[in-house]
C-alpha cells in the first residue's frame, strides 16, 4: 500500500490527512494537534523563540511534533511514501529549517547588515531523511509549495486557488481567520495582501474555556425568543449539533440536550460577543451580568478578560481590512464579496462576524471555504501537476504586500480599535476620529444578500478511520538554573500553567516548561517574577515529555 500525508502547518496548530495514494487519493483518517508546539501565541512569538533559542531547538520541536502526529494515524512508516505541506512562509521555513530572518525583521537595510540571503521559496521537493523524520519512509518525498513573494505564502495562494475568487472577476476580499489572520483584497487584477497578528483568541486560545475546533467545542450561539442562548457544539465529525439553551446572565437551564461541551472555539466567542453587544449584556469594556460572566452550557463561561482578548483580535482584523481598503483607495460599496477561510472562517456566523467587525460592513455575499491550506496540501499530494499549476499561478499574480507592522495607516486604525474595544469609546467618536485623521468612517452595516457555505465543516472529509487528536505535543524545555531557590513564584505567575519546579536534590531545582502551553517571548512572566533573577528561557534545552505525563 502506498500512503501519503497532507499536512497543514498552521500558526495555532497542525492538521493532517492520511491518504491512500493507490485508491484515487482516498482520505483514510485525520489527525490534529490542539496547539502549536513552539512557545508563543502568534507567528512573531514563534520567530522570536526560533532566533533566541536557536534553529536546532525549534526545528527539533517541530519535527518531533509532526512525527507524533503522523504516528497517530497508525500506518507503518515504510508505507508512507509522500508528504505535501502548506502554510505561511514562516511555518514552512521553520519546518524545512531554512532562513527565517527575512520574515522576522522588516527593512532591507537591516537584512543587508545581517548579510541575510533571502531564500527563493519556489516550489520544490526534499527527502524526509533530510529533515530527520522517523514517522515516514526515509526516502519519502516532501512537496513544498511556492510563495507568491517571500512574504506572501502558500497559505495565501491556497486561499486564492481553493476559494476560486479570481474566477469571479470582481473586487473581493479573503481572510484566513486565525492567529496570524492572513488577508487579501483583489481589485482590478491586482492582489493586495497583509497579515494581522490578531493573537490567539480567534482560535479559542487565551480564553478561559477556549479550545481549537475539536469535538465538544461550542462553535456558535443563537438568541432565542425568551432571551436564552442556544449552544451549538461540534461532534466527533466536526459538525455543529444543537446543544442546550442557557440564560447567559445567570447560567440557568432553559432547555437541556444530550450534547455535551467542554470548551468554546474562537467562533463561539465571536457569537457570544455579537449577541452580548446586541442584547446589552456587553457594554464595552464590561459585562452587565451579576457575576460579570457570560454563562454557556456545561459550566463553560466567558469572562470580561475573554471579551477584551477577543476585542483585541477583532480590532486587529478590522484594522487590517480597513488598511487594505485605504491603501487600494476604494469605496466600501465597491467590495462585493468576502471569502472566509480556516476553521474560524468555516464555523463563524458571517452576520455575527459582521457585528464584531470581522467581516466588512457593506457586502453582497460571503463564502465560507473551509481549511483551504489543508485542501491545497491534499491537492499537492494526489495531483502530480498541482505543484506546477500552483507555481504558474504564483508567477502570474501581480501582488503587493502591505507590512502592517510598519504601516502608519494600520497603526492609526488599530489605536482607534483599542480605544473602542478596551476603553468603551462610543461608536460616534470612533468614526469622528477616523474622519479627523483623514480616513473613511465605517458605514452603516448592510447585510449580505447571500451567505454561502461551500463546505459543511472545517475539514469536510475525515476518513473512515475518523479523527484523532494529539492532545499533548510531548515536548518540554528544561534547565537547572544555578541560584534557583525553588520558591515556586515563577510557577504561580505562569498564566498558562505551563511551568513546574522539580526538586533534584539538596538546593537543586529544575524548571520544566511544556512548550505547547508557554506564551513565549510575549510573556516571560517566569523570568520577570524570579526573585533571584536566574531564569532564562533562551538557556533551556528540549527533552521528550515523560510517558506518565503525556
Amino acid at each position: 500500500m502506498a500512503l501519503g500525508i497532507a499536512l497543514d502547518l498552521g500558526t495555532s496548530g497542525y492538521r493532517t490527512h492520511l491518504v491512500d495514494l493507490s485508491k484515487n487519493g482516498k482520505i483514510l483518517s485525520t489527525a490534529i494537534t490542539m496547539r502549536h508546539p513552539l512557545p508563543g501565541a502568534n507567528i512573531m512569538d514563534h520567530l522570536h523563540f526560533w532566533l533566541e533559542n536557536g534553529s536546532e531547538v525549534g526545528h527539533k520541536i517541530i519535527i518531533e511534533t509532526v512525527d507524533k502526529l503522523i504516528e497517530l494515524h497508525g500506518a507503518e512508516p515504510k508505507e508512507i511514501k509522500s508528504i505535501a505541506i502548506c502554510g505561511n512562509p514562516a511555518q514552512l521555513s521553520m519546518f524545512e529549517n531554512i532562513e527565517i530572518r527575512d520574515l522576522a525583521f522588516a527593512g532591507n537595510s537591516l537584512l543587508k547588515r545581517l548579510k541575510v540571503k533571502i531564500p527563493e521559496r519556489r516550489a520544490h521537493t526534499i527527502a524526509a531523511c533530510d529533515l530527520g523524520m522517523t514517522s515516514v519512509d526515509s526516502e519519502a518525498v516532501i512537496r513544498i509549495p511556492p510563495s507568491i513573494r517571500h512574504e506572501i505564502g502558500a497559505d495565501a495562494l491556497a486561499m486564492i486557488i481553493k476559494s476560486h475568487m479570481l474566477e469571479r472577476k470582481e473586487t473581493c476580499m479573503v481572510t484566513d481567520y486565525g492567529t496570524n489572520a492572513e488577508m487579501g483584497l483583489y481589485h482590478n487584477g491586482e492582489l493586495f495582501t497583509g497579515s494581522a497578528a490578531a493573537g490567539p483568541a480567534m482560535e479559542g486560545q487565551s480564553i478561559e474555556y477556549g479550545m481549537l475546533a475539536a469535538p465538544m467545542a461550542i462553535s456558535d450561539l443563537e438568541l432565542l425568543g425568551d432571551g436564552s442562548w442556544r449552544n451549538y457544539v461540534l461532534d466527533e465529525h466536526l459538525k455543529a449539533q444543537k446543544g442546550s439553551a442557557i440564560d447567559p446572565r445567570d447560567g440557568s437551564m432553559r432547555e437541556t440536550s444530550n450534547v455535551k461541551a467542554r470548551g468554546i472555539t474562537g467562533t463561539g466567542v465571536v457569537a457570544a460577543v455579537a449577541l452580548g453587544l446586541e442584547t446589552g449584556i456587553i457594554k464595552l469594556p464590561s459585562l452587565t451580568s451579576p457575576d460579570k460572566k457570560l454563562h454557556l452550557q456545561d459550566g463553560v463561561f466567558i469572562t470580561e478578560h475573554d471579551v477584551l482578548e477577543a476585542g483585541k483580535a477583532m480590532g486587529a482584523i478590522r484594522a487590517g481590512h480597513r488598511t487594505l481598503i485605504e491603501e487600494v483607495n476604494i469605496n466600501d460599496e465597491e467590495l462585493k464579496s468576502m471569502y472566509l477561510a480556516g476553521a474560524s472562517g468555516t464555523y463563524v456566523d458571517p452576520i455575527k462576524a459582521q457585528v464584531c467587525g470581522l467581516v466588512p460592513r457593506v457586502l453582497e455575499r460571503t463564502y465560507q471555504c473551509g481549511n483551504t491550506s489543508l485542501m491545497m496540501a491534499y491537492d499537492l499530494l494526489v495531483k502530480d501537476e498541482a505543484m506546477d499549476e500552483m507555481q504558474s499561478i504564483a508567477d502570474s499574480i501581480a501582488a503587493k504586500h502591505i507590512m502592517f507592522a510598519t504601516s502608519k495607516v494600520f497603526e492609526d486604525l488599530y489605536v482607534n480599535e483599542i480605544a473602542y474595544w478596551l476603553e468603551g469609546m462610543p461608536f460616534e467618536m470612533f468614526n469622528h476620529i477616523l474622519k479627523e485623521k483623514g480616513y473613511r468612517p465605517l458605514p452603516p452595516i448592510k447585510r449580505p444578500k447571500e451567505t454561502l457555505r461551500i463546505v459543511s465543516s472545517d475539514i469536510p472529509v475525515l476518513g473512515d478511520r475518523g479523527l484523532k487528536t494529539l492532545d499533548h505535543v510531548g515536548v518540554y524545555l528544561i534547565a537547572e538554573f544555578p541560584g534557583c531557590i525553588g520558591c515556586g513564584k515563577c510557577m504561580r505567575e505562569c498564566p498558562e500553567r505551563a511551568l513546574k519546579i522539580e526538586k533534584l536534590g539538596d538546593n537543586r531545582f529544575q524548571v520544566r516548561i511544556a512548550t505547547e502551553y508557554c506564551l513565549g517571548t510575549a510573556c516571560k512572566n517566569c523570568e520577570q517574577s524570579c526573585p533571584e533573577d536566574v531564569i532564562r528561557l533562551s538557556d533551556m534545552k528540549i527533552v521528550e515529555r515523560p510517558k506518565e505525563a503525556a
